[in-house]
């Protein structure tokens, strides 16, 4: 072999390091590994087993891949940009292929050849790559070969958000605790990577032609290359799948490699001689700064102290509390003196049911002669579950035990912050009842998890992770992002030296920032109270339990059985509905012959297609979970449907019961319209319109999962909420019925119904999502498509008939069939709202008359759809509540019963009627509002702030749920419940008359002219140095800010809600901050921003800055 004709391709990937080693095409050595964050160390070894393979021989050196850049640098070797090298290796080995599709451990890739080679790549995020899947394996108890070989038995597919690891846990883990099959699981992970892949990357440019699948878990994985071949269908001419596909990269690599040949020594003793990389992590204050702070902190926390003793001596009734987790499962059983006398806490092995047979068996085992288990009562993830399995005699929603078990260890508790392995909850108390719940959402970041993943990826448990986190000197500042996010930011910090412990501390400040911002949104800590209780197993963690006392400036209580809270408050409720002589149905359930098997199968009663788990035990009992409402888990033939008024499914049936034309008295033809956005509010009006004018109108069918697929590779953004997204599939659908003419206008102005608001804007990306419909999807251009997105205002009738003139010329529409089509299209969406009301006034009566609670189900209209709101409004009615519309309350209503103005700019439609809404519920003590709220919609930053403060106002409870794609209705079914175990508690409101929402805000007048230093945000930085001089000529003392900190941001992130864009973040917090930091008196200091106009959410800053001030 020719010493000369020797390349070395290296790829230093985010989790591996690959070597190819070739002699012209031919690959003559190769190698793949982990590098577990020491990157340096493992290519050391790595180059030297090329060495041990070419002792002598010289090679050309290439290197690429996500961590390849700083390596080559230190090196001294030709660095080439990942998608030249496998653009190199591709042209050269598979010449006809056309799109490349390449996953790494925390990369994700989609390179397009033709006609020119063009990228899309993940951002900072690992959701759907390497290490996401690894993350699923493991809930699984599994490698990810094991995860593929579940898979390849797989007969359902579920739903489950592969955005990032924690969105999914909370997906997978209802699926577990429901008895889902595993294999059905693993194939739904690898099936949410190839939809995750396909949507979020593809981002509008379809994949065509010829495919090949390179990286890592494409190359050893076949059931995630199956995935793949499910999500992309007909749509592509075939998969390519090398034998060597992990290598593809760094085989580029060493197809380039140009310069001169090296000896392989040379190489490594350049690796080995680099000095260390500058340091650019910022650290925390220590944990502890001493002994002293550490002795009186442990001091504090033993005295929260709850007696526990052993079953010895037992006779009589005990009452057994089961904490049914999302990763464990805790018992308690309780004697009539409050002593625990026996308790349990471990992993629940992803099989709830089992691990509570044990359990019990084992408990029932110890139990002394004479003493007996009087009730049993379940609690957590798997509640439902373990109770069916036991024959426990009730379940209680985890929120009411956690706060029961906190007021019985400190009465006159005034905050309770529960952290589970994937749940957290802030109960705050006022009056000895819950006067508010928030819980984490759809994600589990900062949760018990959270810290368990890091732990396990560097070879530690939590326990000892913990341990090395206390004795911290610099503790590594991580922010307060979640899991997968964050991997890049811990690798850095390790690759700048940080330690396991400083890594560890970091992290348990993150978890304290998530909770802070994310859920509690506490701005204040006064706010907390004098009386805090913290629990949760995560709590357990000295660290954590530290980092949330310096966070918030708070001594908490922590009870020394935190963990056991949640089994702890079930047994106390157990013993509080105990019937004297009583005995648990469980002391008699056969344990010893315990069997569970499970079955799946699709609810076709209505059109939710709710996928149900049935699952049946040894004794003939079975349970039936995923339904929305109860006929799913009937066992009647045909079950009725609930008679308990539904607002929401009497709006969707109202908005589209139209019958439209035949083909015989349609004289200008055919035109579809999308069942998307704005449809869902104005289709009665373009309906009446399009038919008065003579066309057979056609609406796209009824919204799935399955239509989101259909369009989602031509989705430009991955961050649109999912009622855009769907729109591009209602369109491809239209364009498969062969529709040729669709209309779908850009509506800017809805009419304004309330004279005192701001003004009457649609929301931005309903206003003009049709123009990136027109501008991303193919087939609208490429079939010949007329697709009409004319700018259109609803607010003014008269100009509505000259647009539509112009608009349908080519119809020849006259100004006076224009009019008189006009005039009925909004008598139509008159009576549309008139019969709303009264169908609202029907069910306000059912309500009174059944002395039931109403639930104001309050979004946008699209919120009616059953597939974005996933079936929630049948979850309120299966919970004995009636669902209202927030319209079903405003219609007709043309005053405002708030107070105005109000902190907010009022200047959405919508928004203005669910402001309107929460008015009413706030003085209507039967009543509570749950606000629906679509991720990525930054609007509801603004509105969900407000609509909380109406309802705080008045002493009410406020709820919001967030939903996106995903189904699964576990953590939303939480909510609802606690809402409603927390209505029950509190003290009976009387009804009111109205709320005031307005404040006082000072003036800037003459004096303060004098006296006052204004600060401004630096927000155009060539604009604002402009102004600052010309106001200071005017007599103004105008300061600009001109650079926003850390600090800066981390302020915002308090006071900002974090849905609202970093630009807001950025420069409230900026003025904030200045006042904070105390470099700004605020006697003498008044603050300025630009006030922008039009419909972006930006208007609003300034409402932002008033609340954060």
């Amino acid at each position: 072999m020719s010493s000369n004709s020797l390349s070395l391709g290296l790829d230093v990937g985010s989790t591996t390091v690959k070597a190819v080693v070739a002699d012209g095409d031919q690959v003559v050595f190769s190698d793949y590994r982990r590098h577990n964050a020491d990157v340096r160390g493992e290519l050391a070894n790595l180059l030297r087993e090329v060495q041990r393979q070419f002792p002598n021989d010289r090679v050309k050196v290439a290197m690429t891949g996500s961590g390849g850049l700083g390596v080559a640098k230190i090196m001294g070797v030709q660095f080439v940009q990942e998608v030249i090298a496998s653009t190199a290796a591709i042209e050269r080995l598979n010449p006809d292929v056309d799109v490349i599709i390449e996953l790494g451990g925390e990369d994700a890739k989609i390179t397009y050849l033709h006609p020119v080679p063009e990228q899309r790549m993940n951002g900072t995020c690992a959701g759907g790559t390497g290490a996401f899947i690894d993350q699923m394996a493991s809930l699984l108890k599994v490698e990810a070969s094991g995860l593929n070989d579940l898979a390849a038995g797989f007969q359902n597919l579920y739903p489950i958000a592969s955005r990032c690891g924690v969105f999914a846990k909370s997906d997978v883990q209802p699926l577990l605790n429901q008895g889902a099959a595993h294999s059905d699981i693993a194939a739904s992970v690898f099936q949410a990577v190839a939809t995750q892949t396909v949507a979020g990357l593809a981002c509008g440019h379809p994949i065509r032609g010829k495919v090949i699948l390179l990286g890592g878990p494409l190359h050893f994985l076949p059931e995630l290359r199956a995935a793949f071949a499910r999500a992309l269908g007909d749509n592509v001419d075939g998969f390519v799948t090398p034998g060597n596909g992990q290598l593809y990269v760094a085989l580029g690599a060493a197809f380039l490699a140009q310069g001169p040949a090296l000896s392989l020594p040379h190489l490594a003793a350049e690796l080995e001689a680099a000095n260390q990389v500058v340091t650019t992590t910022r650290t925390m204050r220590p944990l502890f700064l001493d002994a002293a702070e550490r002795e009186e902190f442990d001091t504090r926390h033993a005295q929260a102290f709850v007696p526990q003793s052993d079953l010895t001596g037992l006779t009589g009734p005990v009452w057994l509390g089961i904490d049914a987790g999302s990763t464990t499962i805790k018992s308690v059983v309780l004697d009539a003196e409050g002593t625990i006398r026996y308790s349990t806490y471990g992993s629940n092995e992803g099989d709830p049911s089992a691990a509570a047979v044990r359990i019990a068996r084992r408990l029932i085992a110890d139990l002394p002669e004479g003493a007996f288990i009087g009730r049993t009562c379940v609690t957590g993830y798997g509640e439902e579950l373990v109770k069916a399995a036991l024959h426990a005699e009730e379940g209680e929603i985890e929120t009411m035990a956690h706060f029961r078990a906190a007021a019985d260890i400190c009465p006159g508790v005034t905050s309770v912050i529960d952290i589970g392995g994937q749940d957290m909850k802030f109960l705050k108390i006022r009056n000895g009842a819950v006067d508010s719940i928030s819980v984490n959402e759809a994600c589990s970041s900062g949760c018990g998890s959270f810290l368990q993943t890091f732990a396990s990826t560097m070879g530690t448990d939590v326990r000892s992770f913990a341990k090395v986190g206390l004795a911290s000197q610099a503790p590594v500042d991580l922010g307060s992002r979640c899991t997968v996010f964050m991997n890049s930011s811990v690798k850095q910090a390790q690759k700048e030296g940080a330690s396991i412990g400083d890594i560890s501390a970091g992290l348990s400040y993150s978890v304290v920032r998530n909770a802070l911002y994310k859920v509690m949104k506490v701005r204040d800590t006064s706010e907390l109270g004098d009386k805090v209780v913290v629990q949760g197993g995560t709590f357990l963690n000295d660290a954590v339990l530290r980092a949330f006392e310096l966070q918030t400036g708070v001594q908490v209580v922590r009870p020394n059985i935190s963990g056991l809270m949640g089994a702890y408050g079930a047994a106390l409720t157990a013993r509080m509905h105990y019937e004297p002589g009583a005995v648990s149905a469980l002391m008699e359930r056969n344990l010893d012959d315990f069997e569970v098997t499970s079955s799946q199968r699709v609810c076709r009663l209505c059109q939710n297609h709710c996928k149900l788990t049935i699952t049946n035990f040894d004794d003939g009992t079975r349970l039936v979970t995923g339904n929305r409402c109860d006929r799913g888990a009937s066992l009647e033939a045909k079950p009725r449907k609930s008679e308990v008024p539904n607002l929401y499914d009497y709006k969707y049936k109202r908005i589209f019961g139209y019958r439209r034309l035949t083909d015989a008295a349609a004289t200008r033809g055919e035109i579809g319209i999308p069942r998307a956005l704005g449809m869902y509010e104005d289709y009665p009006l373009w309906f009446t319109i399009l038919t008065k004018l003579g066309f057979k109108v056609v609406i796209s069918g009824r919204s799935s999962h399955d239509l989101f697929e259909t369009g989602m590779e031509s989705i430009p953004s991955e961050n649109v909420c999912y009622p855009a997204k769907l729109s591009h599939g209602h369109l491809e659908w239209l364009i498969d019925k062969g529709i040729k003419t669709i209309f779908m206008p850009c509506v800017n102005y809805e009419r304004k119904q309330f004279a005192d608001a701001d003004n009457n804007y649609n929301c931005p990306v309903v206003a003009f999502y049709p123009q990136v419909l027109a501008k991303n999807i193919d087939r609208v251009r490429d079939q010949g498509i007329r697709f009409l997105d004319p700018n259109l205002s609803l607010d003014k009738p008269e100009k509505l008939a000259e647009r539509l003139v112009e608009v349908f010329a080519d119809w020849n529409v006259s100004l006076a069939e224009a009019k008189a089509a006009v005039a009925a299209g909004y008598d139509e969406l008159d009576q549309v709202a008139i019969d709303i009301k009264a169908e609202g006034d029907r069910a306000l009566q059912y309500m009174r008359e059944n002395k039931m609670r109403g639930i104001v189900l309050a979004g946008r209209p699209y919120h009616i759809d059953p597939e974005i709101n996933h079936g929630i409004p049948e979850v309120i009615n299966s919970l004995g509540m009636v669902v209202l519309s927030e319209d079903a309350l405003t219609n007709g209503m043309a005053t405002s019963r708030l107070a105005r103005p109000l902190r907010v700019r009022d200047q959405w439609s919508y928004h203005t009627r669910l402001y309107e809404a929460a008015a009413q519920v706030s003085v209507e003590p039967d009543l509570n509002i749950v606000q629906l709220n679509s991720f990525g919609c930054g609007l509801d930053a603004v509105t969900t702030d407000q609509v909380q403060e109406i309802l705080e106002r008045a002493d009410d409870v406020y709820t919001v749920l967030k939903i996106d794609e995903v189904s699964n209705l576990g953590a939303a079914k939480i909510r609802l419940r606690s809402l409603q175990a927390a209505t029950k508690e509190r003290p009976i409101r009387e009804p009111g008359t109205e709320i005031d929402t307005t404040t006082q805000y000072p003036v800037f007048g003459l004096e303060q002219r004098k006296t006052h230093t204004v600060y401004a945000p630096q927000m155009a930085p060539i604009h604002f140095r402009m102004l600052a001089p010309v106001f200071q000529r005017s007599g103004l003392n105008v300061e600009v800010l001109e650079h926003a900190s850390a600090a800066d941001v981390e302020c915002g992130l308090k006071y900002v809600h974090n849905d609202a864009c970093y630009p807001a973040i950025m420069v409230v917090g900026q003025l904030i901050n200045k006042f904070v930091s105390g470099g700004a008196d605020p006697d003498l200091s008044s603050v300025a921003i630009t006030q922008t106009g039009g419909m972006c959410r930006a208007t609003n800053y300034v409402g932002m800055l008033r609340k954060g001030l």
